[in-house]
């Protein structure tokens, strides 16, 4: 395996068996062996005839999958595979109800789901607002941003897995009467600090925001007041610009895509954003490295094609071979049998077939990428629906055809994975092409992007590739080296230097052919206005997003990135 130092610290800190002491009892090769082993293992529920010959060669399949670097699982997965906890899903959503009891028992059920690894997401919508009476005791309501502080600090207790603190997020309708308290919930620095939050929009609000016009907050039926769309809108773009939060969804665009309507209404998504489901639901996600999808500067379809059809059928077996931490989660699960398959590596991939990102051409790529995974991801579950049986709430289902999985694909932000295999994560153009990264323990970890820095070497001479690699080393950037031709410098782009329209196109060209929802933050540089990001969201609403976060660069006091070393 051939992996960079920073892919090694980070398996080694979070992923890879420790003893009581802290040491690493297994090597990289032998953590995706168990993962292998313990995914593969699976194949005996649905053939009790397989032999023990066909059963290693699918796990030896699943095992040069991962260890190629061609297709990681997420992280619960490679951690807790084949190990006592056994929990491989990283996205749960959980129900927040309104009373004290269930919301208590929601802390708890979420306690658990931290301590396995996995992230939670909640919907805040059905707690009454603020002053609000309370018939039992007589009393009046605090509201659900004091919920929401409780949950963090639950949260705080709590270390994922021995491995990473909780992740969460918090979301509530734009109708809510508590809306403007919630928008502003993160204005101090170091509030709920283990929360993401997100305002949930509804088609309704946008077309009032469209027109300036006034929309009714509403609690349990009643009407409790108007707004103006257009001035919550533009507070909640003045509040990203500020810190980055709230992001948005858009409540209507998720339930339109619902395979299970009949199962119940989304209200809320995972932390990232990325995997909308309905209360007690959770999914396994993996991504496909698009970057070793190239070969002598083409894509080779016939490895990709390979590549989904054998993840597919991973993340299904995934489904079955591990633990759930709840029995409502679990029957849940294997009762729609979700799964999200995504990809990381997509800038480095443009970058080694030497296309812009901020292009129209990356745009046709982008769809071509990604209805090709959708297709063959569909026929491979279909196919496996013939071998298995449809997931058992197919008949609750929009689906007219069979299928083993209510959905298939997903695209996720891949943080520590695309670590491990050394790319780009997720559809992200790369944030600078040398960078310094905060890792664990806060240890900074500097980088220079790969592809490019492989380019360089091949295409130039030493000298020039020292010349260039000082500015670079620098700035992050290809933006001021006059000593590359311009066709380089067009090509080998950062997030900061591309418009915001592309950011978002680029988003919109993914999520057309997405069963669930596709994480991406809009990387800004720090002279972005709070009215451009006004036209952010909304152009990502017109363009049928599902939500979309943005981060204006220097409005935080700490940054996990940094451009140049």
């Amino acid at each position: 395996m051939h992996l960079s130092p920073t892919a090694k610290l980070v398996l080694e800190k979070r992923y890879l068996r420790k003893n009581e002491q802290g040491k690493a009892v297994e090597s990289p090769e032998e953590l995706f062996q168990r993962v292998a082993n313990s995914i593969a293992v699976v194949e005996r529920l649905y053939n009790p005839r397989i032999t023990e010959k066909e059963l290693t060669a699918i796990a030896r399949s699943f095992y040069e999958l991962m260890s190629n670097l061609d297709f990681l699982p997420n992280s619960p997965t490679l951690m807790n595979a084949g190990r006592e906890l056994n929990q491989l899903a990283a996205c749960f959503v959980l129900p927040v109800e309104d009373s004290i009891e269930d919301i208590f028992m929601t802390i708890k059920n979420a306690a658990l789901i931290h301590k396995s690894g996995g992230g939670t997401g909640f919907s805040f919508s059905r707690i009454r607002p603020k002053s609000f009476p309370v018939k039992s005791t007589g009393g009046v309501a605090s509201g659900p941003v004091s919920f929401i502080r409780v949950f963090n600090a639950a949260t705080e207790a709590i270390k994922q897995g021995g491995t990473r603190r909780g992740a969460n997020i918090a979301l509530l309708r734009v109708d809510h009467p508590d809306i403007l308290e919630f928008i502003t919930a993160k204005n101090k620095p170091g509030e709920l600090t283990n929360f993401n939050i997100s305002v949930a929009l509804s088609d309704e609000f946008m077309k009032a925001a469209s027109t300036a016009n006034n929309y009714e907050l509403v609690f349990q039926g009643k009407r409790l007041g108007t707004m103006n769309a257009a001035e919550i809108l533009k507070l909640i773009a003045e509040q990203a610009w500020h810190n980055g939060e709230p992001g948005v969804i858009f409540l209507d665009t998720i339930n339109a895509a619902n395979p299970t309507p009949e199962l119940g209404y989304i209200e809320a998504t995972n932390p990232c954003g990325e995997q909308p489901l309905l209360p007690y639901e959770a999914c396994i996600l993996g991504s496909i490295n698009l970057t070793n999808m190239v070969e002598n500067g083409v894509v080779n379809w016939v490895k990709l094609e390979q590549a989904i059809r054998m993840a597919v059928r991973f993340l299904d077996n995934a489904i079955d071979a591990g633990s759930y931490p709840l029995p409502e989660i679990t029957a849940l699960v294997k009762g729609n049998r979700k799964i999200g398959l995504g990809v990381m590596g997509w800038a480095n991939m443009l970058y080694k077939l030497f296309i812009p990102y901020d292009s129209d051409e990356a745009l046709q790529l982008a769809e071509e990428v990604m209805s090709f995974i959708q297709r063959v991801a569909r026929n491979s579950s279909r196919e496996l629906a013939a071998a298995r049986g449809n997931f058992p709430n197919i008949n609750k289902s929009i689906l007219q055809q069979p299928q083993r999985n209510a959905t298939c694909t997903t695209i996720a932000p891949t943080g520590s994975i695309s670590i491990i295999a050394d790319t780009s994560p997720g559809i992200e153009p790369a944030f600078a092409l040398a960078f310094s990264k905060q890792a664990l323990e806060g240890e900074l970890k500097a980088q220079i992007n790969p592809v490019f820095h492989q380019a360089l070497r091949e295409n130039f001479s030493q000298s020039q590739v020292q010349e260039v690699l000082h500015e670079v080393l620098s700035t992050g950037s290809l933006a001021n080296c006059l000593q590359l031709p311009k066709s380089w410098r067009r090509v080998f782009v950062t997030a900061r230097e591309i418009a915001p329209y592309w950011h978002v196109r680029m988003q919109a060209a993914f999520q057309k052919h997405c069963d669930n929802a596709v994480s991406k933050t809009v990387n800004l540089p720090m002279t972005t206005t709070a009215e451009e990001i006004l036209h952010i969201f909304t152009l990502a609403y017109q363009l049928g997003c599902k939500g979309i976060t943005v981060y204006r660069s220097g409005s935080r006091e700490q940054e996990a990135l940094r451009a140049g070393i």
